[in-house]
C-alpha cells in the first residue's frame, strides 16, 4: 500500500497509524461513527477501516455479517478502502459488478459489496490512514447530499484519529499525561457534539428549530455563554441587513447591533462569510478592537468570541458565533469543531429555508385553487379556508361556488384526508373533476357524486374523501329550493328567520369507500332571509370536546347574531376556533337568501 509514496511519506503514515492504536479490535467510539453513517445514510453496512501493510481492519463497524464482524479484518485482496488510502481521495461506486476498478475484487461476492462510498480518514499531515465508508448490497446512485454528509462525518472521524495520535505523543512525557487525558475527554465530548448534531439537525424544519437544537448541542461541550446564528438575506454581505438568532435571547438593542455587523465590510461576521474562514477574537481587547461601533458590548462582558461561516453552494448563508464570559483559550481543534458544526447548521438552515419556501408555495397554490366567490343576484355568499396549524399548512379541504345561466347555484364543500401537499394535490384533481361534471349536464347532486365516486375508482384514486354537493334553485316568490347529497360529510346548518339554527341531516358513504354506493338526494325550501352553512368537520371538532359540543357552539353563535352580515359572521365563526385546536383544515361556505 506504499506504492506511489516516497519512503519518507510511507514511514510517516505507518508511524501515525501505529499511534492511533487501532487494530482489528472493536473500538466503541468508532463503532458509533459507523452506526451514525448507517442510520443517517440508510445503508445496511458502514465501516471505519484502517489499512495496514497486508490487511485492512475494521475498528468501527455496523451491520457487518459473520465471520467478518468477529474477525474485524480482511486481506487486502478484499479491500476497496486501499484505493481510498492510496489516493487520499473519495471512492464512489454505484455498482461494483460493472465497475472496472473493483469488479474483480472478491469482496463483491464474499461480503456483498455492490454500492460503495468511502471517504479518506487522514492524520494532521494529510496521510490517509483508512476510510469511513457506506456499503449497500444493491446498486445505488449516491446523492450529493449523502456524499457531503459522509465527508463531514469523515472529517469528524479524522479529528478523532488525530486526537488519538496527539494523545499518544503527549503521553510520552509524564508531565503532559494529565493534559493529554483531559484533551482526549474534551475532544470526545466535542466529537459527540458533531455526531449528535448530524442527527438532531436532521429533524429540524424551521430556523427556530435549528437554533434550539444547536443551543442544546453546544452548551454541554463548548460551554459558551451565548450562541448566535447571523443569517444573511440575499444581499447582506454587500451591505444589507441580517437576522440574528441567539441562545439565550439577547436584549433587543444588542441583538440589532450584533446583527448589524453583517452590514460592515470590515466586521468579522461579514469577513468570515466572504472568505469562508473562521474567526477568533481571543480576549476583550480583540473584541473591542473588532467591534468598536457596537454600543453596549462592554456591558455584555464577553471575554472571547469565535465564529465560523455558514456556507451553501449558492454562497454565504450566515455565521455561527460562540461567545464566552470568562477567559477561554480557543484551541485549534475546538475551532475545527465549531467550523464542522457550522457546516451542519448551514445544511439545516438551507433545508429549513427550502421547507418554508415549499410551504409558502404550496399555500399560494392552494389559495389559487380556491377561487374567489362570485357575485350572485339574490344571494350573499362568503367562503373561508384555514389550514391546520400542523403539517405543511396546506390540506385537502375545499369549497366551490358555481352559478349557472338558468339561475341555479351549485355549492360544494369537500375534505380529502390529510394535511399535506399530497392531500392538496388530490383535492385539486377531485375539485376539477366535480366542476367538469357540474358544467357537463344538469342532474341531481346524488347522481353527480356517484359519477365522481366512480371516477375515483376508475383512476385509482383511493384517498378517502367526504363531500357535500348542494344545488340552490330560485322560484318567483324569492324562495330557494336546496337539493343536496352528502358523502359522509357533516350535515349543513340552516338558520331560518325567527327560528333556531337546525341541522339538515342525511348522509351516505364517503367517496372511495365502496364501489357503487347508493346515494340519495334531500330537499328543503329556504325562505327569504335564511342562512345556510356548509363546512368541513374541522369547524366543529375540538380536542377536548365532541362533535355535539362543536355544533352547539356554532349554533349558539348563529343564534346570537342572526342578522350579522355574512362576511362578518364568517370572520366571527372562524375566530372562535383557537389556533391550537386547529388539528384539521377548515373550509366552509355561508349563503344567505336575500329578503324580498
Amino acid at each position: 500500500m506504499t506504492e506511489g509514496l516516497s519512503a519518507t511519506t510511507a514511514g510517516d503514515r505507518w508511524e501515525a497509524l501505529a499511534r492511533t492504536g487501532l487494530t482489528s479490535e472493536p473500538d466503541e467510539a468508532l463503532d458509533r461513527f459507523a452506526a451514525m453513517v448507517r442510520t443517517v445514510l440508510d445503508v445496511p453496512v458502514a465501516l471505519v477501516t484502517v489499512v495496514e501493510a497486508d490487511r485492512q481492519c475494521f475498528p468501527g463497524a455496523s451491520g457487518l455479517g459473520e465471520p467478518w464482524d468477529t474477525d474485524r479484518q480482511t486481506p487486502l485482496s478484499h479491500s476497496f478502502c486501499q484505493r481510498v488510502v492510496a489516493t487520499a481521495e473519495p471512492l464512489v461506486v454505484t455498482d461494483a459488478r460493472e465497475d472496472a476498478r473493483v469488479r474483480d475484487n472478491p469482496a463483491v461476492g464474499d461480503l456483498g459489496v455492490v454500492a460503495y462510498a468511502g471517504m479518506p480518514l487522514t492524520d494532521g499531515h494529510g496521510h490517509a490512514l483508512g476510510s469511513l465508508c457506506a456499503i449497500d448490497h444493491a446498486p445505488r446512485q449516491w446523492t450529493d447530499g449523502e456524499l457531503r454528509l459522509l465527508a463531514d462525518l469523515a472529517a469528524a472521524c479524522s479529528d478523532s484519529l488525530r486526537l488519538r495520535i496527539s494523545t499518544a505523543v503527549a503521553e510520552s512525557g509524564r508531565r503532559e499525561a494529565e493534559q493529554a487525558r483531559q484533551r482526549l475527554r474534551t475532544a470526545f465530548n466535542r466529537s459527540q457534539v458533531l455526531l449528535n448534531a448530524s442527527e438532531a439537525l436532521t429533524d429540524t424544519g424551521t430556523i427556530a428549530d435549528v437554533v434550539t437544537a444547536v443551543g442544546k448541542l453546544v452548551t454541554g461541550a463548548l460551554d459558551p455563554v451565548d450562541l448566535g446564528i447571523v443569517l444573511f438575506d440575499a444581499e447582506a454581505v454587500d451591505g444589507q441587513g441580517a437576522d440574528l438568532h441567539t441562545v439565550p435571547p439577547m436584549p433587543t438593542d444588542l441583538a440589532e447591533a450584533w446583527a448589524a455587523l453583517a452590514r460592515h465590510a470590515v466586521r468579522p461576521a461579514a469577513d468570515a462569510a466572504r472568505s469562508g474562514r473562521p474567526f477568533v477574537l481571543a480576549d476583550p481587547a480583540a473584541i473591542a478592537d473588532a467591534l468598536p461601533a457596537v454600543e453596549g458590548m462592554d456591558d455584555v462582558g464577553w471575554h472571547a468570541i469565535a465564529g465560523a461561516p455558514l456556507r451553501s453552494p449558492d454562497g454565504p448563508v450566515g455565521v455561527l458565533t460562540v461567545a464566552w464570559k470568562q477567559p477561554h483559550e480557543i484551541e485549534p481543534d475546538e475551532l475545527a469543531v465549531i467550523s464542522t458544526l457550522a457546516g451542519y447548521v448551514a445544511q439545516a438552515v438551507r433545508r429549513a429555508t427550502h421547507l418554508e419556501q415549499r410551504t409558502t408555495a404550496a399555500a399560494v397554490l392552494q389559495q389559487a385553487l380556491l377561487t374567489a366567490v362570485p357575485a350572485i343576484d339574490g344571494l350573499d355568499v362568503e367562503a373561508r379556508y384555514v389550514p391546520a396549524h400542523t403539517g405543511d399548512l396546506v390540506g385537502g379541504d375545499w369549497y366551490d361556488v358555481l352559478p349557472f345561466p338558468d339561475g341555479r347555484v351549485a355549492l360544494v364543500v369537500g375534505d380529502v384526508c390529510g394535511h399535506n401537499v399530497d392531500a392538496a394535490a388530490t383535492m385539486s384533481e377531485l375539485r376539477s373533476l366535480l366542476r367538469g361534471y357540474l358544467v357537463d349536464r344538469v342532474e341531481s347532486p346524488s347522481r353527480t357524486l356517484t359519477r365522481l365516486d366512480a371516477a375515483c375508482f376508475a383512476l385509482g384514486e383511493t384517498t378517502i374523501t367526504s363531500a357535500i354537493l348542494a344545488v340552490l334553485e330560485p322560484d318567483a316568490s324569492g324562495r330557494y329550493t336546496v337539493t343536496w347529497s352528502s358523502a359522509g360529510h357533516p350535515p349543513p346548518t340552516v338558520l331560518a328567520p325567527g327560528a333556531a339554527p337546525a341541522l339538515m341531516p342525511g348522509s351516505d358513504l364517503i367517496l372511495g369507500a365502496v364501489r357503487g354506493a347508493t346515494r340519495r338526494d334531500h330537499v328543503r325550501v329556504l325562505s327569504p332571509g335564511s342562512t345556510l352553512i356548509l363546512h368541513t368537520d374541522g369547524l366543529v371538532e375540538r380536542r377536548a370536546a365532541g362533535l355535539d359540543e362543536g355544533f352547539a357552539d356554532l349554533h349558539a353563535t348563529l343564534g346570537r347574531h342572526p342578522d350579522l352580515r355574512v362576511g362578518d359572521l364568517a370572520d366571527l365563526i372562524i375566530g372562535r376556533v383557537p389556533v391550537t385546536d386547529r388539528d384539521d383544515d377548515i373550509a366552509f361556505l355561508i349563503v344567505r337568501t336575500r329578503p324580498g
